[in-house]
């Protein structure tokens, strides 16, 4: 599939079949959030695959009762691992390039597997330390995104996008803001 094409048509799905997602599909999606790119190659982040019923309704307390949540057959759960980026970059890496790394890794997943023909929701609105527990994250691991996917059991419309003109600015325009 058309990398443009996926982009155009990933959406946010919060309804999903009651089918499980083929692990070759899986497979692939975690090997293309490995392929992203991270700070120094440090890849200062961890993915916790969750499929357990329990669990996911922990994530599912854990964020506010997004009852989605646990309706997806996987959810991934992304998180920032500081202590891999400390030594190289200082604070600076612990507390931002391990996030960005997280990011990206998740940006990638949503992305494979969109392409694969399933569906996920970025979820970022919930209690660090319940996800933290959810998932058994210990030590300075911290959650950056919730991930639940699966097969779409709706079709959402494209929600509309800001116009690029006001959202790119070139140097002469961007000093306006300053």
């Amino acid at each position: 599939m058309d990398i443009f094409k996926v982009i155009k048509d990933r959406h946010s799905v919060r309804a999903y079949e009651r089918r499980e997602v083929e692990e070759e599909k899986l497979q692939r999606i975690l090997e293309a959030a490995n392929a992203a790119p991270s700070a120094g190659n440090r890849q200062a982040y961890e993915i916790v695959l969750v499929r357990d019923a329990e669990r996911k309704q922990r994530l599912v307390k854990a964020a506010w009762d997004q009852t989605f949540i646990a309706e997806a057959p996987v959810v991934l759960v992304f998180l920032a691992a500081p202590d891999r980026n400390r030594e190289r970059y200082a604070d600076r890496g612990a507390k931002l390039y391990c996030v960005q790394d997280a990011t990206i890794a998740c940006a990638y997943a949503e992305l494979a597997a969109t392409a694969l023909g399933l569906s996920c929701c970025w979820v970022g609105a919930y209690e660090d330390a319940a996800v933290a527990a959810a998932v058994g994250a210990t030590g300075a691991l911290r959650p950056v995104a919730v991930l639940p996917m699966g097969y779409a059991a709706e079709q959402p419309s494209a929600r509309p996008r800001r116009e690029l003109k006001d959202l790119v600015h070139q140097e002469r325009v961007w000093s306006k803001y300053l």
